[in-house]
């Protein structure tokens, strides 16, 4: 895996600024998130609005806390899971036929389709890099151990 500091530092701001950009865009505009998530067709009003409420709140703090190093393995696991989440959403939608904004950025968002894969596959990379590097420990609560 990767050794070098510096390179996985600027994994974390690309991978955390990402994810802080998409969680403020439907932080800003929740009913819109709503919709996107509506269109998808996998859940109902309820959830969506929910998940609208909840998901961009999750992303901001997973994206804040990897950049800042607060829990930097646990922030890049949960990014990566939601990363994964988000390309199988994605695929499947592709499959169901369905043309649908995929409601990533707010109002800067676009169609969900294969370009869109390839992006959350990169992040994915990145973030799956931060999660398997040993030398991804630099973290504000990193403990030193004192030896005896």
């Amino acid at each position: 895996m990767l050794q070098n500091r510096k390179l996985l530092i600027i994994f974390r701001l690309i991978v955390g600024g990402v994810f802080i950009w998409a969680g403020i865009s439907k932080i800003a505009d929740p009913l819109s998130f709503a919709q996107n998530v509506r269109s998808y067709q996998l859940v109902g009003p309820a959830l969506s609005f929910l998940t609208a409420i909840f998901l961009p709140w999750v992303e901001l703090i997973a994206g804040v806390w990897l950049i800042l190093g607060i829990y930097p393995k646990s922030s890049a696991l949960l990014i990566s899971c939601l990363l994964l989440f988000f390309i199988v959403l994605v695929l499947i939608t592709m499959a169901r036929g369905l043309d649908v904004d995929c409601g990533c950025f707010g109002t800067f968002s676009r169609r969900a389709d294969w370009r869109l894969i390839a992006e959350d596959s990169l992040w994915l990379a990145l973030s799956l890099a931060l999660l398997f590097s040993p030398a991804n420990d630099f973290s504000l609560f990193r403990k030193k151990l004192s030896k005896t």
